[in-house]
């Protein structure tokens, strides 16, 4: 297993392409891992919440790890979400994440099931005793988890072996991380930002050991924590500043613009979803995202082409 100090840096949240009969698209779902371990990605986070984990079933999370992990082999490591509405199921989780190689595991509190402080306790418990080795408490600001206050965290940190780590994304993100390093001390390993990466700056300056946004413009994010890393502020609060617009569309569109996005990109052959309840993005949407991502250009790695452009026409 990964040792609990290996994990710093961007790690990007794989999206689940969809085909149009809603079955899983694993062709696309191998090009988004290539694609990220090619932009520099330090590490790979799924199935989780931009990963549409809800609308999946066990036996397509269980693939989509295998696969993932086998693509990856070991180049860098591979954190697997097990969240789940029952502790049977989140052991169940753990337990192939373990088989299949995964680096670390992440969960939520019991999805829509609030429980007592002692029996999150115990489900968190059962998740590192199950997988032996690092995990993830993932605090988030809303459904379909419960939210988690730092005392609890903290308690858990420093009563469960191999809790840790921690993804917080409950407001206010950054004072919650400077109280859980207080109340956690040594047994904190590291805390990690979501939210699209949307306060990273004040993160870092927290001093977060790592981000987890979608993986669709994993370069520049990654570009952007080097910097940080680097102790060039100025430029990465310029890195920052110009990937606000795109971050502010990811958080009213969530996986419609991550999926838009990475296919322009062509890294995944189409935009569909299995719960997006027949939203599509309008020719309004369409148009702003096209003026973002023109501005964004200089920091892709894989520059939107013309082909690209025409593999977005042609679908409308």
């Amino acid at each position: 297993m990964t040792h609990r100090s290996q994990f710093r840096g961007v790690y990007g949240v794989l999206p689940t392409p969809f085909s149009a009969d809603e079955s899983i698209d694993f062709a696309s779902l191998r090009r988004c891992v290539e694609f990220c371990i090619r932009a520099g990605s330090h590490g790979l986070v799924v199935p989780v919440n931009a990963s549409e984990f809800t609308t999946l079933n066990t036996a397509e999370r269980r693939r989509i790890v295998e696969q993932v992990t086998g693509t990856v082999g070991r180049q860098i490591p591979v954190v697997v979400g097990v969240s789940a509405e029952t502790l049977d199921v989140a052991v169940d989780f753990a337990s192939h994440a373990r088989a299949t190689g995964a680096s670390a595991v992440m969960a939520m509190a019991p999805l829509r099931n609030p429980l007592p402080p002692d029996a999150i306790l115990d489900y968190f418990a059962a998740i590192a005793a199950v997988f032996e080795g690092p995990v993830f408490i993932q605090s988030y600001h809303g459904y379909p988890a419960s939210q988690l206050p730092i005392e609890l965290m903290a308690h858990i940190i420093t009563t469960v072996p191999g809790t840790w780590y921690v993804k917080e994304e409950t407001f206010p993100a950054g004072q919650r991380m400077t109280e859980l390093q207080a109340s956690a001390g040594d047994a904190l390993a590291g805390v990690m930002g979501g939210m699209g990466s949307r306060y990273v700056l004040d993160e870092f300056a927290r001093g977060a050991c790592g981000t987890m946004p979608a993986c669709e413009v994993i370069d520049a994010h990654v570009t952007l924590w080097e910097a940080l890393e680097d102790g060039r502020a100025a430029e990465a609060a310029s890195i920052h500043d110009r990937l606000l617009p795109l971050l502010n569309f990811e958080q009213l569109y969530g996986p419609l613009a991550y999926k838009e996005v990475l296919f322009r990109r062509g890294v995944i052959s189409s935009v569909h979803r299995r719960e997006s309840a027949g939203r599509r993005l309008d020719r309004f949407d369409a148009a702003e995202l096209t003026r973002i991502l023109a501005n964004l250009e200089p920091l892709l790695s894989d520059p939107l082409t013309t082909s690209s452009r025409d593999r977005v026409e042609s679908r409308r």
